[in-house]
Order: structure tokens, then sequence, then C-alpha cells
């Protein structure tokens, strides 16, 4: 019983922190998995690692061939996609049911996440993604859906790969404070119990960020002569 316990918690802490490496783009797309190092960063035996490798396969963030080796996931457009169309849908539907589900908890924690954020652009790089997703979690989880909380850390999770794309794109350059004011908007109208508007700004404000643009270049990258498409070289 011990041992399952602890083989447990090591795989979970392998995939957690493994899965942190990926999202981020510690390790790259495409990239090999160099599996006995990263046991040994991380302390720990192959086999909690190779299980947490298998939980992030199921996930999509790693590729296994035949031969048991392991690479991160390339992006592509169309899973940028994918993830976009199921977050236009899920995240003005998150913001409707906080507008009328909103605790005085709720509102002071999206109140606090407003103040701490920043342009996204890639002059402020993490810390802006950080406050942008910290205030948009704030705000879904004042839907009060436990269902939809979980998809939308999934989605918002794998989104933020395709963010960072967006960020070396000539639009991360731009001040972007139509979207700092788009967020003050949406926790008026949140704040004021207009479901229906603060769903219609979150679809529009969803359909003008950076995730869009990436899918845009991926898309005109994949149309590219194979030379030319964006894979960073793995290691």
């Amino acid at each position: 019983m011990t041992s399952t316990n602890v083989f447990s918690s090591k795989s979970d802490v392998a995939y957690v922190e493994l899965r942190e490496l990926i999202l981020t783009g510690a390790l790259l797309p495409g990239s090999r998995l160099a599996q006995h190092d990263l046991a040994g960063s991380l302390g720990m035996s192959i086999t909690p690692l190779r299980e947490a490798i298998r939980r992030l396969s199921s996930e999509g963030l790693v590729d296994l061939d035949a031969h048991r080796d392991a690479r991160v996931a390339r992006m592509s457009a169309t899973e940028a996609r994918q993830l976009f169309e199921v977050r236009l849908s899920l995240d003005p539907s998150a913001a409707e049911l906080a507008a009328t589900r909103r605790t005085d908890d709720d509102i002071a924690a999206m109140r606090g996440a407003v103040e701490r954020l920043l342009p996204v652009t890639r002059t402020w790089g993490e810390e802006a993604l950080t406050a942008h997703r910290e205030f948009h979690r704030a705000l879904y989880l004042a839907s009060h859906n436990d269902v939809l909380i979980r998809l939308l850390d999934d989605l918002w999770d794998k989104s933020d790969r395709y963010r960072r794309v967006g960020l070396e794109l000539p639009p991360g350059d731009e001040p972007r404070t139509r979207d700092l004011d788009e967020h003050h908007q949406l926790l008026e109208l949140i704040l004021a119990g207009d479901g229906p508007s603060a769903a219609q700004l979150m679809r529009d404000h969803i359909t003008r960020s950076l995730t869009a643009s990436a899918i845009n270049a991926l898309e005109q990258r994949e149309n590219l002569p194979s030379h030319a498409y964006f894979h960073p070289t793995p290691s």
C-alpha cells in the first residue's frame, strides 16, 4: 500500500513538472525527452517519469513512437484553431454565468486580478501572460460550474503554448491597450449582472486575441514549402 502511494505521488510530481516545462516552452515542440536525464533532474527513478509521459501522451502533449521514444508534441494550426473554437464557446458562457452567480469573494478576486494586469506584449512577456491568465481564471471561477471550470483550466493550459507564439509575432509589440480596457469592461458588466453583454464582449475579446494572430501565422507557415515550416530544432 505504501509503495503504491509513493509511486503515485512521484508520478504526479513528474506529471505536473513535465507538463509545466512543455506548456511554458522550456521544452520545445518537437524536442526529444531525454528520460534518464529528466528523471535525474527531478530526483526520481525512470518509472514514475514514464507514467507521467504516458499521461501527457493521452493529453496530446507528448508523442510516443513504437520504440518508446518520446517527443514534445509539435504545435499545429489545426490544434490551435480547435482550441480557439472551443474557447470561443466556453469562455462567453462562463462570463454570462459569472454575472449572475458571482459572490463577494469572487468580486474581490476579480478586482484584485484586474489590478495586476499588464499589457500582453513581448515587453512584459511571462509576467503579463500570468496576470492575464489569473484574471480570466478568477472570472470563470465565478461561474461556479465545476465541469466548466475543469474544461477551461485544461483549455487555457493547452492554449498557452500558442499565446507565446503570438508574442513573437508583430502584434506582440503593440501596446494592446484595448485588451486592458476590455478586461475592465468585462468586470464592470459582471458586477452589473449583465450576462448577455458580458458574453458578447468576451466573444469579441477572444476573436481579437493574440491566439487568433498565432493561428493565422501557423496556417501561413504550414502552407509554405516544408523547409520553411516552423519547427523548433529537436534536442
